[in-house]
Order: structure tokens, then sequence, then C-alpha cells
């Protein structure tokens, strides 16, 4: 059978990726989560494990997706709307509450309009559709999430339309746009708010300095875009993300629901034409179901939360927790990439190294994840720790402890 053949190449394939070390391991699976208790913060469930974890491993940032409001919000549009819309966006599948969640993220990030998408990926894809062309010249950072990459190819830009700088360096970027050439009428300059292997920040001040003096060489100008999802939410004085925190706001927000808001969906946010040329021209957005209405509902709320009093004390818990993991890092001599970010790399630059330390924080009911090879690149080997607004001073104190053990 062509299928039998089929197996057989691709264990072979499979095979080559364990061989070099770069196949994933099985995925852990999650059967329960148990709410705070005492000093500790949230703990889960695995299958096949008889204790719980401490999870230093979620985008959740503040902590909301087991939120009782938001919760209920979900379940009460589910009950009024249903499980699913049953059709596109196009076709009568546009429910309140995908409107809803427009209006408000786009007044939370202070843009005319926003489109929501399944996830912040498909919204790079869609927006690479949506805004490109022949004489359109892409800029991105070095170290551009894989969305980005990925959008410009399934868009078709073509090589000679694409230039990369240096991360975070915004000399080399000048360099990029003195380098545009002539038959070249639009340039999209596209970055990662955080870069979520490292917690760094993109420099969009600076960033936006630079732009600025280009916009009129070209026709169309020189537009900027941020991938914020890692920013939004948990970053900034009042979590409206990287723009917030360094000063300075691009033409196009990207972000995600799926990691500070703890929902799923992903979201463009800018003028009200780029929007609509998003609405008409973006293929991840014109066939496919939207996001559910429990979705919308839960998502809206959770940035309800975050202008709230309640929200600005979970990014206050965050932001500690955050300051007491970093230095306690620092206190036991790791190596780590200095920022004020709730991402926070241990830098292992070992691959043997860095799983053997995932299993050895395993072994003390603590949930890390370990970046090798092609994830990062080689040298760079990484745990990578994600703190969340649940996190009590207990519970970094006792990943800080075992962390002690293993030098």
């Amino acid at each position: 059978m062509t299928e039998t053949r089929l197996d057989r190449a691709l264990q072979s394939e499979l095979k080559i990726l364990q061989d070099e070390g770069r196949a994933k391991p099985p995925e852990r699976i999650i059967t329960a989560y148990h709410p705070p208790e005492n000093d500790l913060g949230p703990r889960y469930s695995l299958e096949g494990e008889n204790r719980r974890f401490l999870r230093m491993s979620s985008n959740s940032y503040l902590s909301l997706s087991n939120h009782p409001l938001l919760i209920a919000r979900a379940d009460n549009a589910t009950h009024a709307c249903g499980v699913g819309p049953g059709a596109v966006r196009f076709i009568d599948g546009t429910f309140s509450y995908h409107v809803a969640l427009e209006e408000r993220i786009a007044r939370f990030v202070g843009k005319e309009a926003a489109k929501i998408f399944n996830s912040a990926y498909t919204a790079n894809c869609g927006l690479a559709l949506s805004i490109g062309g022949k004489a359109t010249q892409w800029i991105g950072d070095q170290l551009n999430h894989n969305s980005i990459i990925r959008g410009m190819r399934i868009a078709g830009v073509p090589s000679g339309n694409k230039s990369i700088y240096a991360h975070n360096d915004v000399e080399d970027l000048q360099r990029c746009l003195e380098a545009v050439g002539g038959d070249i009428t639009r340039v999209v300059v596209i970055f990662d708010g955080i870069f979520s292997m490292r917690g760094d920040y993109a420099p969009i001040d600076k960033i936006l300095a630079i732009t600025d003096r280009y916009s009129d060489k070209f026709t169309d100008g020189v537009i900027t875009v941020v991938d914020d999802s890692h920013g939004i939410g948990a970053y900034g004085a009042t979590g409206r993300g990287t723009p917030e925190f360094s000063g300075g706001t691009p033409d196009i927000i990207i972000g995600t629901f799926g990691k500070a808001f703890g929902v799923n969906g992903g979201f463009i946010a800018g003028s009200g034409t780029v929007v609509e040329a998003v609405r008409q021209r973006a293929d991840t957005y014109i066939y496919t179901n939207p996001l559910s209405v429990a979705d919308c509902a839960a998502a809206t709320t959770a940035l309800d939360i975050c202008d709230s009093a309640e929200g600005l004390q979970r990014l206050d818990n965050l932001r500690q927790r955050t300051r007491q993991f970093r230095e306690g890092l620092e206190k036991l001599g790791f190596e780590t990439i200095p920022g004020p970010h709730p991402v926070v790399p241990l830098l292992v630059r070992d691959t043997a190294k860095t799983h053997a330390l995932v299993k050895r924080l395993f072994a003390a009911g603590i949930l890390v994840v370990g970046l090798t090879f092609p994830v990062v690149p080689k040298g760079d080997e990484t745990i990578r720790f994600q703190v969340n607004a649940a996190h009590t001073e207990a519970d970094i104190d006792l990943v800080l402890e075992v962390l002690a053990r293993t030098q």
C-alpha cells in the first residue's frame, strides 16, 4: 500500500531528527488544574503522575485562564449563541461578540480599528497577504518569530524584496533602508516586541526615529509593524505592551489573546483602511471559521480586567515575582539575558545539559521547557522560565532552591 511506503519514509525522516537531537519529546498531558492554596500558587496534574506540578512554562502571564469571570462570560455567550459560528465571517458567521472584541482591543492598543484571527500566527500570515505587493520591501529583525517569516513565504515575497537587520541593531536597520532599490514604493519594517526565546524587547522608539527619516523616500512610506504577542497585557505600566514600555507606537500592532489574556485568538490593529484591506485580502481570515463566541466573550472580559484595579495588582505581582526570580538567578551565578520581562531565559549552552536540567526540575515537580537547535542557534541552548501573576514568593523560592542544588 502507498500509505505503508509513506510511513516507512517518514519513519526514516523522523529518526534523523531523533539522531540529531532535534526531535521534540512526548507531550505532557495536563489532566487537572488545582487553585492556589496557602502560600503556594496553582498546581497541575499530569497524566501518569501522582503528584502536582508547578508550571513555569506558561504564556498565561496574568494567570487569567481560570478566572471565574472569564469562565462565566464564556459560558453565557455559549448559551446565547452556541459553541461555534457555523460559517466564515463573510457568510453570516459574524456575531456581536466578534465585533465587541474587535472594538475593545482597538481601544486597548490605541488604534482606529482591529480584526481578530484564530491566532497571532494566522494574523501575521494574513497581514503579509494584505499589505504586500511586487513593489514592497520587507525588512525584519534577525530573530523575528517563525510566523512573520512564514507569512512572507505564504505571501510569496521574493528573496530580493526581503532584508534582515542584526538583532535590535538600529544602525543595521538604517543600512537596510539605505539599500532599498529605486523600484520599491512601499517598505514594511516588521519586528517582535518581545523576543520570546530571550525575553528582550525591540527598541521601538529608536526604530521609529530611523524609519521616520526615510518615510518620504517611498511613495507609500515606511510602515512599521510590531508583533507584541509576548508583550501585550504583561508589559508596560498598564499592560499596553512594548509600545508603552519603549515609548513608541508602530503603525500596525499584531498580538494575541492566548498569552497574557489567557484565552485564544490573535488580532491586527491599525487604521480603518488597513483593517479593511485585511478583511478583504487576508486568506487566513476569509477562508476559515472565526473564534467561538466563548473565546470572544472571555477575551473581552480579560481586557476589562487588565484595565481594572485587579489587573494592575496582577501586573504588579508579576513584576515583583519576575524581579525576585531574576535577582535569584544572578545571585546563584546563572547566565541569563537581563530585562524586566517575565520570560526569563537560563542560558545552558549545551543540548545534553539542557535536557538533563529539565529532567531534574521535573523530578522536583517543576515544569519547564528546554530550547535547543533549531528553535535557538547552536550554543544558545536555553531553559525558558515564564513567570505568571499567580506565582507566589514561595513558588519562586522553591524554583531557586532546586536550581541551587543543580550547581
